[in-house]
């Protein structure tokens, strides 16, 4: 247990260094904001440029409840651009320490391989979550002060499912990292399978029951119909089985891989 704390103030401390503490959540931040904001000026923005054109606006747009806009925020936003910076800034997480030599150096400490990377993973996922919460916070208010008001009970509750969808992306990028040396292979592989989990929503009942992205679907339903799927608990814990399944694999890999300097 002293390990553990021990890795993860160092972890902090990098991040720290790397000023990853403080640009995540403003990023996430920005992505909260952008789509109330745009959603809710751009009929007045297509108006004004359409000038004589007479560019014709839906009136649908400018009567969208601010549930179906949070539910947007975290579709639009988080699930794609949202994605890709988690993923970028996570592709180091175990790569940097191959390359330069210190996770050799860290195993031949008296450090066990669990607690490696138990403070890689809830380091990085903390700072995800946080980020990730905030920046769905800061959406949350926007809708409330432009639209109608989502309940705070729809609004947590659809963000716990959602965390659990960041929880499996953060697992999946330090296994990816464990596995390849190169950190834009990372990146790559990274977005194309989690974005690829999360275009397949829908497909199939028995492909969405397995598929941790369906929780980003299932959050978004919460928000909009207040009402949680009753497929949406089983979905959790295949997810955080899933979770428990890559962690173990990184664990192994770890563990059975002699990590010289690369």
């Amino acid at each position: 247990m002293k390990n553990l704390t021990v890795l993860i103030e160092k972890e902090y401390v990098q991040m720290l260094r790397d000023s990853k503490i403080i640009w995540l959540p403003v990023a996430f931040i920005l992505l909260g904001a952008i789509q109330p904001v745009v959603t809710y000026y751009l009929p007045a923005i297509l108006e004004a440029l359409g000038g004589s054109q007479g560019i014709i606006i839906d009136p649908s747009m400018t009567v969208q409840k601010g549930s179906e806009v949070l539910a947007s925020t975290l579709g639009s936003q988080f699930d794609q651009l949202g994605l890709m910076i988690l993923a970028i800034s996570m592709m180091g997480i175990i790569q940097t320490d191959k390359a330069n030599g210190m996770l050799a150096f860290i195993l031949t400490r008296p450090v066990n391989v669990t607690s490696y990377i138990g403070g890689k993973v809830v380091t990085n996922y903390l700072l995800a979550a946080f980020s990730v919460t905030i920046g769905y916070f800061t959406s949350y208010l926007y809708v409330n002060y432009l639209f109608t008001t989502v309940q705070f009970s729809h609004m947590l509750t659809g963000l716990l499912f959602y965390l659990v969808w960041i929880l499996f992306i953060v697992s999946f990028t330090t296994l990816i990292s464990t596995i390849f040396h190169s950190q834009g292979i990372i990146a790559l592989i990274s977005i194309v399978f989690l974005i690829g989990c999360r275009m397949i929503v829908g497909l199939s009942p028995i492909i969405d029951q397995v598929n941790p992205a369906s929780l980003s679907k299932h959050a978004m339903e919460i928000l909009i119909t207040g009402v949680v799927n009753p497929n949406t608990v089983g979905n959790v814990l295949l997810t955080l089985v899933g979770v428990l399944f890559i962690l173990l694999v990184t664990y192994y890999w770890i563990l059975y891989k002699k990590f010289d300097h690369e």
